[in-house]
């Protein structure tokens, strides 16, 4: 029976979709792509603020693996060890060691006429790098908005984060300290402790990976003989993978390597600890908030098209049904009407997600303050959306369609209330 039922009324649905105005079905099927488009996208472009940021803080600071010194040390013991170490480890392409260290920064103290006058100056920490290999693993190069990359012959040069300078910030924060009227080629004093030495900037670095734009780099040799670190002990160890390799697999080999109570080893995901995710599962319930009105008001849309339409062909199902057409085929024939203009809006809308939006986004990335914001849209989330839409476009093709095959047979056939 429910066969026969299925089968006439996909038969009747059809008919009545072929039959329609054709602008009446383009303007449904429009208000479904945008109610999908809606649910998707602006959870997708939420989620894309932390995850734009998280990917940042992976590409421009730790690498796939980053190795830590431990609480307890000043620096990762062993450190020449423990680099010839991964780097005999196939999985792992391209290691940037660095050499960490507090310092205060003051500019502008050549042109203080009043010995009384507060000093410019900032707290920062201090990064000993080797530029080739720093850039083989962050890239840093990019990242430099003025002036010159370091040579490996700068030992009287430093590069400057752009949050240490007044000239970057685009809002000076309260209690917040700045080295104003520094440029390129200006002298700046860095202490280290009892060690004072004046330095040129050569570049300034800018990103919105805060740990990288308010630091000051200088290279590694330099730092290591300030520091009189004469066992290269680094404080930071970042690190590539091969494509295909899993950070996972690398940490549990150093955890199992001689090696394993030397440093702290984390995947990016490790170092990151919970702040993203928390952050993600917050936008992600404001996207479901803001999606659910899109679906709302695309659930009332549907179920008045179907009432209308089934209000106005009222003598006509009363027709269908006095010659024995099963009201459950009538119902199946709207039901059916409503998730044809449900599917094929959500098709429509899943080839302009991922064949064009995606693609751009990931190309172009929203210039927000503080990530380059992407369209974070995973398939298993996109696939829950998906089937609560349909969900919803079942009942609103339903209930109305319900209705009306409820009621008497000869008063619909003679339009009786």
């Amino acid at each position: 029976m429910f066969k026969n039922s299925l089968k006439l009324g996909f038969f009747l649905g059809s008919r009545q979709i072929y039959r329609a105005n054709i602008w009446t079905n383009i303007l449904i099927i429009a208000v479904m792509v945008l109610t999908f488009l809606n649910l998707v996208f602006v959870s997708g472009i939420l989620l894309g603020l932390p995850e734009g940021a998280s990917r940042a803080l992976k590409s421009q600071y730790s690498g796939d693996v980053i190795v830590k010194s431990l609480e307890t040390k000043n620096y990762i013991q062993k450190t020449p060890a423990i680099l010839k170490y991964l780097e005999s480890l196939e999985e792992v392409k391209d290691i940037s060691p660095r050499y960490l260290v507090g310092s205060k920064v003051e500019a502008n103290y050549r042109t203080k006429t009043n010995p009384y006058d507060k000093s410019d100056q900032v707290n920062a920490t201090i990064a000993g790098i080797d530029p080739i290999k720093e850039d083989a693993v962050t890239k840093m190069k990019d990242f430099v908005v003025d002036g010159e990359y370091l040579h490996s012959t700068d030992t009287n040069s430093i590069m400057v984060g752009s949050r240490l300078l007044a000239k970057y910030s685009r809002v000076q924060e309260p209690g917040l300290t700045l080295l104003d009227n520094v440029e390129l080629g200006d002298k700046v004093r860095i202490k280290i402790g009892d060690f004072s030495k004046e330095y040129t900037v050569k570049a300034v670095v800018k990103n919105k990976v805060e740990l990288v734009s308010s630091r000051i780099f200088m290279l590694d040799t330099e730092l290591r003989k300030i520091l009189e670190r004469s066992d290269y002990g680094a404080n930071e160890i970042s690190m590539t993978l091969n494509k295909g390799s899993s950070p996972e697999k690398i940490v549990e080999i150093m955890e199992k390597s001689p090696y394993a109570n030397l440093a702290k080893y984390q995947t990016w995901q490790e170092a990151q600890g919970s702040f993203f995710k928390d952050i993600q599962l917050t936008f992600g319930i404001l996207g479901n908030v803001i999606g659910s009105i899109g679906l709302a008001v695309a659930t009332i849309t549907i179920f008045i098209v179907i009432y209308i339409n089934a209000i106005t062909r009222k003598k006509h199902i009363g027709i269908l049904k006095g010659i024995g057409v099963h009201r459950e085929a009538i119902e199946i024939s709207y039901v059916l009407q409503s998730l044809f203009y449900c599917l094929t809006g959500t098709l429509i809308g899943s080839i302009i997600l991922f064949k064009f939006l995606v693609p751009f986004f990931d190309a172009n990335p929203i210039d927000f303050p503080f990530s380059d914001g992407i369209l974070a849209i995973s398939a298993s989330s996109t696939s829950i959306r998906v089937a609560v839409l349909i969900f919803t476009t079942f009942l609103a093709g339903y209930f109305p369609a319900s209705i009306i095959t409820g009621k008497n047979t000869l008063d619909t056939i003679l339009d009786r209330n």
